[in-house]
Order: structure tokens, then C-alpha cells, then sequence
């Protein structure tokens, strides 16, 4: 049973006509408290993965939980669905256990908070915030076991409870998960931090309502819901055809030595109903590479995607999400059946996106961005240092952002909305080690009209005796490049002994042990390049090589010589007419490969890493995801 709202009050709101200037005004109210509840985490959490890195996500919903203004959201319906209390005011309520909330978050790590809204005993509106904890306990520090078979080994999983219930804080019950926690005092503070966030929307929400009133302040939001949806209707009508797209990507391994695993999708418009379908995605793994994908998390993806490739203007919220159907087989890597372990969902979040752009451009190839999403690499390092104190680092690095329709792609960055990377001088200050290293590789990025972005070295020279865990993709597989461009270069992890001796590192592994002195280089991945490379301006070549992102070498791949620090022009185009008449018509994907069994062994020629072996499925994980049942769809409209 859905949760039930306890209210002083039950009169309902009336919806009026609201003008589009105070539409706007109340638009940018809430805007302006949605960045406030960040500033207020940010000012008061101590873990460098919230606090530095911004691994948050908050929302202001409407009545019954459609986001109206935030980052990542369309997780209140999927929380109010899995809990079966009631809601009351002064209620905040806490969870991290996925399989409660179908999906609503998606490994234990994220403690997902939510709050009604309350003035004069009715609700008016939720906030809502989810953060990544750094400790969470289970088996490795971090508490992302890459060889979890179960969530019970991936730390503590809280259903949906009342961690403050009628404005008191439930002290014993906080008390028990903050000790099944490595690093209690700082899940404590970003714990209070997310609570200060959730209140500071509320007190925002309560001020628009009483200086607007309340029946404007409900139906503006309506409107702002309704004015997206209308916008998203046309994008679709525009930009998804009839006729059925299909995509697939792979996550290269489960960290367990098999792999890959693919992630399957089509893609189809009838009327304006927009389809995804993941049937033939792999069954689950027996490992922690699954992803429960909350249906409504996944139109949000898809919305976000469509709106920054087709038309940022649109301001993006949860009122389109009537218009998208999505279909996961239950069994899949996508939809795994509890207990499946989820910690190291990363990989094939990540790929989502890659998926995602694939489809989303065949039908309009002008608007196509190459692959370079591809993953969060994931860096752990702990120990207790010389003074017998415990340390603990978890950070998320950047690889390659790929080429796009009208542009190169930014080099070692971020494809995840308002992150930044950890400060060099925040890591040597508070953790035992030293950034011997930090540049973008040099021709990691795929050529193209528009390169791919480089992807990002970073050399960690370990001061104390401690232990690593590493987390990353695209290793096997390659960020591929569209309409010309060429595939971006893969990642590698070489972890350089005191003595010099070099070993190279599988992408997903944990318990490794470091002693002072020793040297981890971790290379991530290039995006992919758009475009046809023998279209780029020569001269965008040469400042790309004398800005030392490419090579001399490497501009060959552009069919541009460079002699003497300048453009050879006759022998530029010579070089180009040549290539061009090698390679034939442009391809609209290049993968890199043509089969797997190809791919594996070029990777092990390449890198000296064995291939992963072939998937083992259990046979009733095979049987359930071969199950493709149309879901129902559930009306969300606005009461």
C-alpha cells in the first residue's frame, strides 16, 4: 500500500489562472531554494565526496512528488510507492535500501532523505535529497564490494522509517546505523547537513505560499509542470521516429573475470507516446555491476539528454513524464531480483547515457554525440596512518566528454550535472598520499570534425602503508565515435612498486595493498570524436598539438602534417585525398571492433590483461529476463 497523508486540514486547492509573470517569479523562488539547499550542504558536510565533489541530488516536488525545480530527481513517487506508514507533519524520512523504493535510489551508499511540506497542518509541496555517503560498512572500505553476491554484503540497508518523526530526531535508531558505519562522525554531519538542506527548502516553499497564496503557489506549480510537458511533446513529435531504433553497449566485466555484459535498448514513437524497450539486455550478474532502474529515474535520463542535445532552453522537470512508456525485463542487469548485490551500479549508469545517445541520434545523426559518459571511476584508499588513525578516501575521477555536433569535447571532465573534482591540495591536506601526476593524455580523445575530449592521468604516490580499491570501465570496449569520428582511447590502471617494478591492474579490484613509496597511475578513458577527422580546420589541429593535446603523430589521424611547428598545406591535402579515399563512405558509428571475439583479443595484445570469460547466468535469472512484459503505465497526473 502506498504511504497515507496524515493532514490537519484536507481542504482542497483550487487551481486558478496565474499569469506567466508570477509564474516566472515563483519559477525562480524555488530555483533560488533548490541551489540554497546546496550551499547549506556544502557549507556544513565533512566527507570530500559531498562536500568537495557535490555526490548530492535535491528536489522540490509538487503535492504528490513530481519534481518541480532539482538536479536528479523523480525519486519521491518511487519512495512514496515502497512505504506503507503514514506521513505526518514534522516527519523526514530515510532510506537506502533500493529494492524498497523499486529503484528510487540505486545502491546503499546513497542515503535518501525526503520531507512533506506542512502550512497550517496541509501539505503543499516535498523537498527531497539523496547524498553518497563515503562508509556505509560491509565487507571493503568504501562499501562498494566489486565480488558482492548479495546487498547484505555491500553495509547497512535502511527501509523506508522516520528518522525524525513529528519534528524529534529518533536518536536510537540513527545511532544503530551510524555504527555499522567506518566513518560515523562524518556520516553524522552530512546526515544533519541533508536535514538543514531539507528545512531550508521548507521554510522557501512557506514563504512563496504565504506571499502568493496558497491556490497560486499550487497551480503555478502546475503550470511549470504543464509548460514542460508541452515542450517535451513537440521535442518527441520532432525528434524521435516512428519507426523502431536500436542500441546496445556493453559494461566490459564484472570484476569477477567475465564480461562483457550487454545493455540493449529500442526506442519507438506512437503518437506521442515515446517507447524505450530493454529487451535483450543480459540477466543479472552474479556480481555487483547491477542496476535496479527505476522507471521514472529513467525518464528523467532521457529527458535530460533530449533537452541538452535538442533544446536546452526548456526547463527540465517531471511534467513530461506521461509521455514515455519504459519497458525492463525483470532478471536483467537493468531490473535484478533481490538480493542481487548493487553496490558497483556505476558502470552501467554510466553507460545509460551512452546508450541513450546512441538511439536518440540515429534518427537525427546532425544532433548525435559521440560515446565518452561511459563511467564514474571510482578511487578508494585506506589505512590507519602513524599516529594510528583511521583514514579513508572514496573519489569519483573524469574521463574523456565526447565530441558533439557543434563542438570538441572538454578533456578530463565530468558528464555529471554541477560536479567537480576533488581539489589536489584537499587530498595532500587531509589523506597520506601526494598528486605526483595530473594532465590529460595526450590523443586519448577520438578524432574527429570535433575530438573527443582527453581523458585524465592522475598519479597517487601512497605515504603510508594502506589498501585500494579501484573501480572503473571501458577497458575492453571503447567510447565509440559517430558520423566519421573515431573511437576514444580505452582506460588502464598501473600501480608502480617503490622498487620500480610495474604491474598492471584489472579495472575492478579490492583489497589491494600499497606500501609507502609505491605509485598508482590511473588512466581514464578518451570520448569519442564527431565527425569526420578530415574535416577539422588544419589549423584547430596544430593549436590542439601546440596546446599538447595531440600528438605530431597523432595529427596524422586528422590527415594533417605538421613540419617545423607549422601546416605542411601541399602535403596536407595530398595526405587527406589519400585517406579519404581508403576509408570509403563515413560510418555513422565506429566501435573500434567489428566482433567481440576481435576486441578481447586486441586487448590482450594491447594491454597483456586477459579477456574476461563469457557470462555465467543462473538459468532462472536467463528464464526471467527473457520476460519482456509490457508495464502498465500509471497516471501521475496533477491532482
Amino acid at each position: 500500500m502506498p504511504a497515507k497523508i496524515i493532514q490537519r486540514s484536507n481542504k482542497p486547492f483550487r487551481k486558478v489562472k496565474v499569469d506567466t509573470v508570477t509564474i516566472d517569479i515563483i519559477e525562480s523562488a524555488l530555483r533560488n531554494a533548490r541551489y540554497e539547499m546546496d550551499t547549506v550542504l556544502f557549507r556544513t558536510a565533512m566527507s570530500p565526496g559531498i562536500r568537495e565533489q557535490h555526490d548530492e541530488f535535491p528536489m522540490i516536488a509538487n503535492l504528490e512528488g513530481k519534481m518541480v525545480v532539482g538536479q536528479f530527481g523523480s525519486f519521491i513517487w518511487g519512495f512514496m510507492q515502497g512505504y506503507d506508514g503514514t506521513v505526518e507533519e514534522g516527519d523526514i524520512f530515510l532510506t537506502n535500501d533500493p529494492y524498497s523504493v523499486n529503484g528510487a535510489i540505486s545502491h546503499a551508499n546513497d542515503w535518501l532523505m525526503l520531507m512533506p511540506i506542512y502550512k497550517k497542518g496541509q501539505i503543499i509541496a516535498w523537498s527531497a535529497m539523496f547524498g553518497h555517503m563515503t562508509d556505509v560498512g560491509g565487507k571493503v572500505p568504501g562499501s562498494l564490494p566489486t565480488d558482492a553476491r548479495t546487498i547484505y554484503e555491500e553495509g547497512v540497508v535502511v527501509p523506508p522509517v522516520k528518522i525524525v518523526k513529528g519534528g524529534q530526531l529518533q536518536e536510537d535508531l540513527l545511532r544503530v546505523v551510524l555504527h555499522n558505519c567506518r566513518l560515523p562522525t562524518w556520516n553524522y554531519s552530512d546526515f544533519n547537513a541533508i536535514v538543514a538542506a531539507l528545512r531550508t527548502a521548507g521554510n522557501r516553499c512557506v514563504e512563496i505560499a504565504e506571499r502568493f497564496g496558497d491556490d497560486i503557489f499550487y497551480s503555478a506549480m502546475d503550470a511549470m509542470l504543464e509548460r514542460n510537458k508541452r515542450a517535451m511533446r513537440e521535442l518527441i513529435r520532432r525528434t524521435v521516429p516512428e519507426t523502431k531504433q536500436y542500441f546496445e553497449d556493453y559494461v566490459c566485466d564484472d570484476g569477477m573475470g567475465m564480461g562483457p555484459y550487454k545493455i540493449a535498448c529500442s526506442m519507438w514513437r506512437e503518437g506521442d507516446l515515446c517507447i524505450f524497450d530493454f529487451a535483450g539486455t543480459d540477466p543479472q550478474s552474479i556480481s555487483s555491476i547491477n542496476f535496479l532502474l527505476n522507471e521514472e529515474m529513467f525518464k528523467m535520463f532521457a529527458g535530460v539528454y533530449m533537452i541538452m542535445v535538442f533544446d536546452p532552453q526548456i526547463l527540465f522537470n517531471d511534467g513530461f513524464y506521461d509521455l514515455m512508456e519504459v519497458r525492463i525485463p525483470k532478471g536483467t542487469l537493468l531490473k535484478p531480483i533481490k538480493p542481487a548485490a548493487l553496490s558497483c551500479r556505476t558502470h552501467a549508469l554510466g553507460r545509460i547515457f551512452d546508450v541513450l545517445g546512441g538511439l536518440l541520434g540515429q534518427g537525427n545523426p546532425a544532433f548525435m554525440c559521440a560515446a565518452g559518459f561511459s563511467d564514474s571511476p571510482h578511487f578508494m584508499y585506506s589505512g590507519y596512518n602513524k599516529q594510528g588513525e583511521w583514514y579513508q578516501l572514496y573519489q569519483i575521477t573524469f574521463g574523456g566528454i565526447p565530441g558533439k555536433p557543434f563542438g570538441d569535447g572538454p578533456d578530463g571532465h565530468s558528464l555529471w550535472p554541477s560536479f567537480t573534482n576533488v581539489p589536489n591540495e584537499f587530498l595532500e591536506s587531509y589523506f597520506p598520499l601526494r598528486i605526483d601526476i595530473y594532465e590529460t593524455i595526450i590523443d586519448s580523445g577520438g578524432a574527429g570534425k570535433f575530438r573527443g575530449g582527453n581523458g585524465l592521468r592522475i598519479g597517487y604516490r601512497f605515504l603510508e602503508d594502506g589498501e585500494i580499491s579501484i573501480h572503473d570501465d571501458r577497458w575492453l570496449t571503447y567510447p565509440w565515435g559517430v558520423n566519421g569520428g573515431e573511437p576514444g582511447k580505452r582506460s588502464t590502471k598501473t600501480l608502480v612498486r617503490a622498487d620500480g617494478s610495474e604491474e598492471l591492474m584489472p579495472s575492478k579490484i579490492d583489497h589491494v595493498k600499497v606500501s609507502a613509496g609505491d605509485l598508482l597511475i590511473a588512466d581514464t578513458w578518451g570520448g569519442g570524436g564527431c565527425g569526420d577527422p578530415l574535416e577539422r580546420d588544419p589549423a584547430q589541429v596544430l593549436f590542439d598539438v601546440e596546446a599538447g593535446l595531440v600528438s605530431v603523430g597523432g595529427a596524422l589521424r586528422y590527415g594533417v602534417v605538421i613540419t617545423n611547428g607549422a601546416v605542411d598545406a601541399g602535403a596536407t591535402q595530398a595526405l587527406r585525398k589519400k585517406m579519404a579515399a581508403k576509408r570509403g563512405k563515413v560510418p555513422l558509428f565506429d566501435r573500434g571492433f567489428t566482433d567481440m571475439e576481435e576486441l578481447k583479443a586486441r586487448c590482450k595484445a594491447e594491454t597483456g590483461l586477459d579477456a574476461p570469460a563469457a557470462p555465467q547466468f543462473t538459468t532462472w535469472a536467463k528464464a526471467r529476463a527473457g520476460k519482456a512484459d509490457k508495464a502498465p503505465r500509471k497516471s501521475r497526473k496533477v491532482a
